[in-house]
């Protein structure tokens, strides 16, 4: 029986993305706690930007949100949403990092409304920033629980663009030429994206995880990279700083 949680797992995983030297605007929950790990390991020249203008931070422990307080501690400037946006938009920023309630094969995401959007099943949290993140940042990291239904066979809203309908897509849509979804980490495997087709491929399983499970929770058919990797489990002291940067559990859990 593994000695870490599948939680746990997704967030190492998710932080070994991140690389030292490059600027990654974050999103809430996971995508914060993951930056934050990489920033205290790996990574530590990684800049981290807020959406509400929190640029560079140190941050001691996870921030309740992206507004907190917390998300300006240490930071070389304290700007403002506009700012952070139009480092977005003018191409300063490496990585942009999201979860997402669904994503479908070109890694186009909702998390606006499940059902029909002017009678729900669900009204979800919106876009916030995710919307810019994804049509700006260069290299766009999703993390989130893979299930059926979350890994759909059509969105039920486009809330932020991935690859749209495929190969040039987002070229024609007028967004930025080499930007969209890079990888997508969740509780089975790590995703990229085929070069030609950009369709989300499979390029690495977590430990005891088969393909045929990952394809059993997904409605579209995934693609298989020619070599699958394996990923590499949280060590202990993995852990352990991981629950020093997140006490209250709000990410990881207790």
């Amino acid at each position: 029986m593994a000695e870490y949680s599948s939680t746990e797992l997704m967030a190492v995983v998710a932080a070994r993305t991140l690389e030292d030297r490059k600027s990654v605007f974050v999103g809430t929950g996971l995508p914060m706690i993951a930056a934050v790990f990489a920033q205290r390991t790996h990574a530590p020249r990684l800049l981290i930007v807020f959406e509400a203008g929190g640029i560079g931070p140190r941050v001691p422990v996870l921030p309740v949100s992206v507004a907190e307080s917390k998300t300006f501690h240490q930071a070389v400037a304290a700007s403002s949403m506009h700012e952070v946006m139009s480092l977005s938009q003018g191409g300063y920023l490496d990585y942009g990092f999201l979860g997402a309630a669904a994503i479908d094969r070109y890694g186009n995401i909702n998390t606006t409304v499940i059902g029909d959007y002017t009678h729900p099943r669900a009204r979800l949290p919106g876009s916030g920033g995710a919307n810019d993140v994804g049509s700006f940042c260069w290299q766009t990291i999703v993390i989130m629980r893979q299930e059926r239904r979350r890994f759909a066979e059509k969105i039920d809203f486009l809330t932020t663009p991935g690859y749209l309908t495929g190969p040039g897509a987002r070229e024609a849509a007028g967004l930025p030429a080499g930007t969209g979804p890079y990888r997508v980490i969740t509780q089975l495997g790590v995703y990229g994206f085929e070069e030609q087709s950009k369709r989300m491929q499979l390029i690495a399983l977590h430990p005891g995880v088969t393909v045929e499970q990952v394809q059993a929770e997904s409605e579209f058919e995934i693609l298989v990279a020619p070599e699958v990797a394996v990923t590499v489990p949280p060590t202990a002291e993995e852990r352990t700083l991981l629950h020093q940067i997140d006490p209250m559990g709000m990410a990881v859990g207790k």
